[in-house]
């Protein structure tokens, strides 16, 4: 509870909400203020909800927030008559209720966002059957589920193309990209076109090319299902050559075999087995079954803190300590006797932990064969995909007719490299040709220079040109002009066909035209009532709202101003009657009630200070007097302290050598005596 509490208070510290709480603050807050808040980041989600629940009903705050907690589909805990109290502490702003709903409010706001601008347009407006026996009406909300249909696809693709991250940028260049190469593509198509209508016969060499074009996709169909079919059958053969192989390895194995050889090694891995399933296989499970319960139990309780934790490793440390020393203990106390079954037991021990890791080892190596084997499969499929193993007599067909292929490109190389040679020299010839060619254009034009008729030449060839263009254009304009003639025909039989087999439609048309304008003008009076009246009606609904608004608004205001009068009151009304109180003591003759008036307790406080303070004063005049006196004595004993100091060290000193002496003279005796 105190996670979920820290994480509203700093969701509500961030933007946009601003509200610069801490957890006492936030905990301190009034139901009111607590569900004003709930409001707030309702309305932060979905905009109509931005209201002051001070101006609305409770019933209506309640249902307003309930409605949207339904479109956002958030579950309170509990069964029904917790959904009760769930409503109840809605209305009534309990902190075990609101927390709980701005934590999931805070903790998905995005997601919610999202939910609650669909909700406006997705949330289906419910149409009483009755209604919906009229047409119009059906019409009407048959095209509102189709809008909304068609608003769910345009969100879906929106959301999926700012998935994509495609740019609108980058999607006009595609478009401009796509647009001239569309241009071009046409231009193109209409230079064929053009190019090809001037051949005979072009309407049905269009068929064939379409033809040809179709059998050579069913032709590539074909082989692709061939090749499928080749790499089945080779696969195929794959797996019948591996079990041959399997075959006569198990028909070796069971020839060279004994029957002591095959039992002994079933023994082997039966005990193998057996050692699994009953060791290593239990012992496993124990351990992975005590580390969920040990998880299961962590999960079950509640969230510690950091003093928790240290708290533990401490005790951690102490329990491992203590069974430190009981080991030690048990060593000291029982190694002697123990000797040598603890070296039987260390032993034994080793053993079976090398059996285990053996085991382990040999799992694992089993596991690696048969990866290693599939991968090798694997391999060998894709080596031999597509193509045949081939036998000795196959393999020395395949490298003669390598060899004649050698010889035929070593002749074909060597006819290309005539052909380059050759090349080149009409490249040659070609080039002193053009120049040549140039040459006489040049002679030829200063001819026509000198003769006076420059341009001549060009000026032939561009007519022969252009009349050659100008018959190709004259044909084709003959052929569109016959085309477009034999179309107006059949247009015009199209049309007055049309027009025949319309002419009954149109007459009932006519009729249903004259009675829809008579539906239609009594639709628009009764519109025009209808409007009259819900706008009259309307207006005075919100004159009477205005009006109930402003005498509440008058009546909050004197309701405070009331409020205010009587606090003004009531403390002047107390400092009367303590005014009163201090009069009547005052004058009154008993001199136990005139010591409790204030008048006298203060000037009996005044005469004490003033006595407190003309003691002080004289102790001040005493201390200053003997200030320079007493300092003088501290002096002296500060020095006579310091003399004693100094004799207790030479005493100390002499002390010393004197004990030293002493054990000299004892040492001299000694070697005496030696």
């Amino acid at each position: 509870m105190g996670d979920q509490i820290q994480f509203i208070v700093e969701k509500l510290n961030q933007e946009p909400f601003r509200k610069n709480h801490n957890l006492i603050s936030f905990d301190s807050l009034e139901p009111l203020q607590l569900l004003q808040l709930l409001s707030d980041v309702l309305g932060e989600i979905d905009p109509k909800h931005a209201v002051d629940i001070r101006e609305e009903l409770p019933e209506q705050t309640a249902k307003r927030m309930l409605t949207l907690l339904g479109i956002l589909k958030y579950k309170p805990p509990g069964t029904v008559s917790d959904l009760s109290a769930f409503r109840q502490g809605l209305v009534t702003g309990s902190k075990t209720v609101i927390h709980p709903v701005l934590h999931w409010l805070l903790q998905r706001s995005n997601e919610l966002k999202t939910r609650a601008y669909l909700a406006r347009f997705l949330v289906k407006l419910e149409v009483p059957a009755e209604f919906l026996q009229d047409d119009t009406v059906a019409d009407f909300n048959k095209q509102y589920e189709e809008l909304m249909e068609a608003f769910k696809n345009l969100h879906k693709e929106h959301e999926q193309l700012k998935i994509s991250g495609l740019s609108t940028a980058e999607i006009r260049r595609d478009i401009s990209a796509m647009e001239e190469e569309k241009d071009q593509l046409a231009k193109r198509v209409e230079r064929l076109k053009k190019r090809v209508e001037t051949v005979q016969n072009h309407q049905r060499m269009l068929e064939i090319a379409g033809q040809l074009r179709l059998e050579k996709e069913r032709e590539e169909s074909l082989a692709q299902q061939k090749q499928e079919q080749k790499s089945q059958l080779f696969h195929a053969e794959q797996r019948l050559q591996r079990a041959q192989v399997q075959l006569k390895e198990m028909q070796q194995v069971v020839a060279d075999s004994k029957p002591e050889s095959l039992m002994k090694k079933l023994e082997e891995e039966i005990n193998f087995n057996s050692y699994l399933v009953t060791e290593k296989i239990p012992r496993e499970m124990e351990s992975k079954k005590t580390s969920v319960h040990f998880l299961q139990k962590v999960v079950a309780e509640p969230a510690m803190t950091q003093a928790d934790v240290t708290a533990l490793e401490s005790e951690r440390d102490e329990v491992n300590a203590e069974i430190n020393q009981l080991i030690e203990k048990r060593m000291i106390k029982y190694e002697p006797a123990d000797s040598e079954f603890s070296m039987y037991r260390q032993q034994a021990s080793i053993i079976s932990r090398k059996k285990e890791a053996k085991a382990e080892e040999l799992q694992a190596a089993k596991e690696e064969m048969s990866s290693l084997e599939r991968q090798m499969e694997q391999k060998s499929s894709q080596a031999h995909e597509g193509s045949e193993v081939l036998t000795e007599d196959e393999f020395k067909q395949y490298v003669s007719k390598l060899r004649s292929k050698n010889t035929f490109y070593k002749k074909k190389r060597q006819e290309i490299a005539e052909i380059t040679a050759e090349y080149g020299i009409l490249q040659r010839t070609q080039e002193l040709l053009r120049q040549r060619h140039q040459g006489l254009q040049q002679q030829l034009q200063a001819i026509e220079e000198k003769k006076g008729i420059s341009g001549y030449s060009y000026t032939q060839e561009e007519l022969e040109r252009v009349s050659a263009v100008k018959s190709e254009m004259d044909e084709m304009k003959g052929q569109t002009l016959d085309n477009m003639s034999e179309m107006v025909k059949k247009l015009n039989a199209m049309v007055a066909e049309k027009k025949a087999s319309l002419a009954p439609v149109i007459k009932e048309l006519r009729q249903l035209r004259q009675n829809c304008q008579e539906l239609t003008q009594q639709c628009d009076e009764k519109k025009m009532q209808y409007d009259s009246c819900a706008a009259g009606l309307e207006t005075d609904r919100s004159a009477l709202e205005q009006e109930v608004k402003g005498l509440l608004e008058e009546c909050a205001q004197e309701e405070s101003n009331y409020r205010y009068m009587n606090c003004m009151k009531r403390s002047l009304e107390i400092q009367l009657q303590r005014a009163k109180e201090e009069l009547k003591a005052y004058m009154s003759p008993d001199p136990q009630e005139r010591r409790r008036a204030v008048r006298e307790q203060y000037t009996r406080i005044i005469l004490e200070q003033e006595n407190l303070g003309k003691k002080l004063r004289d102790k001040q005049k005493v201390v200053r007097e003997s200030h320079g006196p007493n300092m003088k004595q501290m002096k002296m004993w500060q020095d006579f302290e310091q003399l004693m100091k100094c004799k207790r060290q030479c005493f100390l000193k002499q002390q010393n050598q004197a004990a030293i002496g002493q054990i000299i003279q004892e040492g001299g005796k000694d070697r005496l005596v030696l």
